[in-house]
């Protein structure tokens, strides 16, 4: 193992030691057996343990009631929750569009209407209406900050701009913006969030309705690149404390590059002030300012573990591509460049989230991925681009989960794909198989079915995601004895209003020639590797669906379904028969894939 994974693997124990271990954690075993999804406890029920996060093989998981979970969630709009009555009807179209997880605003004007007196209506509301439609919840706690600004504060907070001082730009103008540098500030948020978190525990610490919680939204500074008030301005004229000196000496050769550039171009000191640290520029205000925000979030957020211990994240307006530098998006959220700075200033958090609606999601995924950071994704798209996204999230990088903003936007209406033998299959069961249109509650469905056994394949590895465009279009995945070839399907007969944007598959090894493979607008080859015979054929191709966790199959494909050229001499020298799997625009749909080789 080289140094660089060790010391990975070594600062992702001191985290864990650093939370305190919360919880005990005992072990849910997860076989996989033809594809068919099995479920094993160890001897010691887990059962009423709290929701948590464990290591489980090569991810981290979040497990719930013992067993682990996969978030197929939605977050509702940021005003949705503050009235019941306006959120009724829509609890029972989440469940119906195949959501396990409602993500939902809890706001800090709310529920501490008056300072000391607590109102936690709408969350009991929010509780019991989210249990009768079989759902979980995930919090939102918007306190000091909701996309930067203080909007969601308490009123009494917003009024009182003594005892709660605002950030102020360079000019020394103040922005609707809470200051960091408060204590005030920061222990009434605090004793907030506890106070809500101590009630989730009487209300919800044996049912675990709730499963996370996102600790404020998007937070940082608007408008300017660091808070120039004159306690910011105080603490930027101290030294860098030595938390954080300690932190960047013990981790040189692992620290993220864009930090470690800065901190190698001053020559490394290991003491000094921010600019003798860091350098003189925006970039320094971001550092300054990352380690202000974490510390202020991690404090809070140990104050609500101290009541009752749910996992913990952050989610990130990440950098937008007209962005010219810190100010421009909110300094010192948990960007993926500082993620170091986050990770020793809020040890208290436990993921550090990208909120994604840029179109190059699986480069933005694997800059969060990198030292170990756990992989959930809290606001991003519904739709087509959705559908791919959460497959890449999933599949590829080990995702907790995803979860599209505005859900309650998303238009159903009864879907059965076509040209599939589940067409008339799905008849055969109950109506809840008709499922919505949207690709995102398509594959929502389709994930549902299979959850256990996606799961367990991230745990060791067996599984990948596949996200293509027409710009680009080809992604080759090493799973096992071959390597697959994915590409966007060729042979469709696209339209000026049915271009083609995105194809996507998720791919899981259940055999060393045996694989199952869903996807959408897509088709696959294989290609063996060596040794052996050099060519790899198609022994076998099922179409079919999962039910109670058993593979039915369909129709048994083969001919023009899974002839994907005709020069088979030339496909030959290529190392191909010729036949693959494809994968029309109404999926994602399964296909189960047992191989042979050949010379």
């Amino acid at each position: 193992m080289n140094t660089l994974r060790t010391g990975f693997l070594k600062w992702g124990r001191l985290r864990q030691a650093m939370r305190g271990l919360y919880l005990v954690v005992l072990v849910l075993g997860l076989a996989k057996a033809n594809g068919q999804i099995v479920l094993t406890k160890a001897n010691n029920d887990t059962s009423n343990s709290l929701p948590h996060l464990e290591k489980r093989g090569a991810v981290t998981q979040l497990i719930v009631d013992g067993q682990p979970f996969l978030v197929l969630g939605g977050e509702v709009h940021n005003s949705t929750t503050s009235n019941l009555d306006y959120l009724r009807p829509i609890w029972s179209k989440l469940a119906a569009d195949r959501l396990n997880t409602v993500l939902v605003p809890v706001s800090w004007e709310l529920v501490e209407p008056t300072e000391g007196k607590f109102d936690f209506s709408l969350v009991d509301g929010m509780l019991a209406a989210a249990r009768e439609n079989k759902l979980h919840l995930v919090l939102l706690w918007m306190g000091s900050w909701k996309n930067s600004t203080s909007r969601y504060a308490a009123d009494w907070v917003k009024a009182d701009q003594d005892r709660f001082p605002r950030v102020q730009n360079a000019d020394g103008q103040s922005l609707e913006i809470l200051s960091a540098f408060t204590s005030a500030t920061r222990d009434a948020d605090a004793r907030a969030f506890a106070a809500l978190m101590k009630h989730v525990r009487e209300q919800d610490s044996t049912q675990h309705t709730v499963i996370m919680i996102q600790m404020q939204n998007e937070v940082g500074v608007l408008g300017a690149s660091r808070d120039h008030s004159p306690a910011a301005n105080a603490a930027f004229a101290r030294p860098v404390p030595m938390a954080l000196m300690d932190y960047l000496a013990q981790h040189k050769d692992v620290l993220l590059p864009e930090l470690r550039k800065l901190w190698d171009a001053t020559g490394n000191p290991t003491s000094g002030t921010w600019t003798q640290v860091f350098g003189d520029g925006p970039a320094t205000d971001q550092i300054f300012m990352a380690w202000n925000y974490a510390q202020y979030m991690g404090r809070i957020s140990f104050a609500g573990k101290a009541e009752y211990s749910l996992p913990t994240f952050v989610n990130t307006w990440i950098v937008q591509p007209e962005d010219k530098g810190p100010g421009d998006y909110p300094s010192g959220g948990p960007i993926a460049d500082v993620h170091d700075i986050w990770r020793v200033g809020a040890s208290a958090i436990d993921l550090l989230c990208p909120d994604v609606y840029l179109p190059n999601f699986p480069e933005i995924l694997d800059k969060y991925r990198r030292s170990g950071n756990p992989v959930f994704i809290p606001e991003s798209r519904a739709g087509a681009g959705g559908a791919a996204n959460a497959f890449y999230a999933i599949g590829q990088a080990g995702a907790i989960g995803y979860s599209p903003f505005g859900i309650e936007d998303v238009q159903s209406g009864p879907y059965i794909p076509t040209g599939s033998s589940f067409s008339s299959a799905s008849s055969r069961g109950s109506s809840t198989d008709i499922v919505s249109g949207d690709p995102i509650v398509r594959t929502y469905s389709l994930l549902s079915k299979i959850a256990p056994l996606i799961l367990a394949h991230q745990a060791d590895q067996s599984i990948a995601g596949v996200w293509l465009t027409t710009k680009q279009s080809t992604q080759s995945v090493s799973l096992g004895n071959y390597t697959l070839n994915f590409s966007i399907r060729t042979n469709r007969r696209a339209t000026s209003t049915d271009a083609p944007t995105v194809g996507y598959a998720l791919v899981l090894q259940l055999g060393p020639d045996e694989y199952l493979v869903a996807g959408t607008d897509v088709q696959v080859t294989f290609t063996p590797h060596p040794p052996g015979p050099a060519i790899a054929g198609l022994l076998s191709v099922e179409e079919g669906d999962y039910v109670d966790n058993k593979w039915v199959p369909g129709r048994r494909l083969n001919g023009d379904e899974v002839q994907l050229r005709y020069d088979l001499s030339a496909a030959a020298a290529e190392g191909q028969s010729g036949a693959g799997l494809r994968f029309n625009a109404n999926g994602p749909t399964f296909q189960k894939v047992k191989l042979y080789r050949y010379r």
